[in-house]
């Protein structure tokens, strides 16, 4: 698609926006180094967290002028750092491949030709834009649940997360500045259409799988902390396999023991009492096995056939009779304990497993992010495909300042975006706040999420 005229401008022209022309020979090369070095101490500063702007603008005289203008702008005010960002050459779509064979056969094209082929172009263009700016909300809101999923889940909360929250073994930042497009994932000489429905299919995967391993695993963990509460609760609701011992128990043909929770403030009337709460109990058998703050818990042994009896009179006494079987409690912490063992196991898996498919889901969105400048800038610009993109990274402070030297160095890209109301009919373009050049964000503050509700 590209002319051998306009690849070497457009080769020149991206060689020259991050490079200091030679005028002043080591100084503009000191210069440089201390822009790079100094970039470097701020990235490491600030760790994982950053804000980016994609910018693309078209290699015309005129945007080249004004890059050259916003090159030493930010060099001398320190407004943003800056990047080359490299997108192949990618076939617009199958169709236009197609034609552009057939064309190649015949010495001249045809005035009806051209207008389908540019009517083609546009239309394809359009709702691959449209899918690409839905699939970008998807992505980013895939990649917010997974460093969610891992801040909830590591134990401590939050523990270590930005150390897991590499692309391709490096941080965020180094890989979004140093972005290589992956050809043999998403080979460039498949249709915009095909590397989409990649991404996409690649996405929808990562989010119904943590969607499905998430419910489980926090299932999991609800009943285990539902168990294990039950062991830490009050005298009339918490577990009793840790204070109750067999031989604190008389079970036989005819006698069982009851464990009553008795209020500390209540001891006195227990002790005077118990043995009328029926004539089947047996003297002197009540005997204190457990105190807290709150009571204790007595037991006391008295006939089955009197059981019903007993309880309906203790309630009347504010007594509260606690059901209990030792090999049913024995059967409640064989459960907690194996389900400690799974939770533990299960946690590693899906620990593992968020700690894979983070750094992929975050590798497809700049890809993504890069289908998108690509599309816009032929959406904008027109063929041939003649643009150059590149990255600016700034904070909230100067991004204000940085966007109005932006708009007044490219406002000659489109005047009317200078306006408060644009009127704009192309989707995927209107769905952002619109601009004279083109501009995505890439925001690589994801850690920065809700702490984990407590549970």
């Amino acid at each position: 698609m590209r002319a051998s005229r306009n690849r070497t401008e457009s080769d020149g022209c991206q060689t020259a926006l991050f490079r200091h022309q030679s005028v002043s020979g080591g100084a503009a090369a000191q210069t440089q180094t201390l822009t790079e070095v100094s970039s470097q101490e701020d990235h490491e500063a600030r760790g994982v967290m950053a804000e980016f702007w994609l910018i693309s603008v078209p290699l015309d005289k005129t945007s080249l002028t004004s890059v050259e203008k916003l090159k030493r702008t930010i060099t001398k005010t320190h407004l943003a750092s800056s990047w080359k960002f490299s997108i192949p050459d990618l076939k617009i779509c199958r169709e236009l491949s197609m034609m552009m064979d057939v064309a190649s056969l015949t010495a001249t094209l045809s005035l009806v030709f051209l207008l389908r082929l540019q009517v083609g172009i546009l239309d394809s263009l359009v709702r691959v834009s449209d899918d690409l700016s839905k699939l970008d909300t998807l992505t980013e809101s895939v990649i917010k649940k997974t460093c969610q999923c891992l801040k909830e889940v590591m134990e401590p909360p939050g523990d270590k997360v930005q150390e897991y929250a590499l692309a391709n073994g490096v941080d965020l930042i180094n890989y979004v500045t140093k972005f290589q497009w992956d050809k043999a994932k998403y080979p460039t000489a498949l249709p915009l259409s095909t590397l989409t429905d990649l991404i996409n299919k690649e996405i929808s995967q990562v989010e119904t799988e943590l969607r499905s391993r998430a419910t489980a695993y926090n299932s999991l963990k609800a009943t285990l902390q539902r168990l294990e509460h039950n062991l830490n609760g009050n005298l009339q609701t918490r577990s009793l396999n840790d204070i109750v011992r067999k031989e604190d128990l008389v079970v036989s043909e005819y006698l069982t023991t009851l464990l009553v929770v008795v209020g500390r403030e209540k001891y006195l009337q227990w002790e005077k009492s118990y043995e009328f709460l029926s004539e089947f109990v047996v003297p002197r058998s009540s005997r204190k096995i457990f105190e807290d703050g709150d009571g204790g818990i007595f037991s006391v042994t008295l006939f089955k056939r009197a059981v019903c009896e007993f309880k309906a009179k203790a309630q009347e006494s504010k007594f509260i009779v606690r059901e209990y079987s030792f090999d049913v409690e024995e059967r409640k912490h064989q459960e907690i304990m194996k389900l400690t063992v799974h939770k533990k196991e299960q946690y590693g898996i899906f620990v593992r497993w968020l700690k894979v498919n983070f750094p992929q889901v975050f590798f497809a969105w700049i890809h993504l992010k890069a289908l998108r400048v690509f599309v816009e800038s032929v959406l904008r610009y027109g063929l041939p495909v003649n643009y150059q993109a590149f990255l600016l990274e700034t904070d909230r402070k100067r991004s204000k300042k940085l966007k109005e030297e932006l708009s007044s160095l490219f406002v000659h890209l489109d005047p009317t975006a200078s306006m408060k109301e644009v009127s704009c009919d192309i989707p995927g373009l209107c769905q952002q706040e619109y601009s004279s050049y083109i501009c995505f964000h890439i925001s690589t503050n994801l850690l920065e999420i809700s702490e984990p509700s407590a549970t």
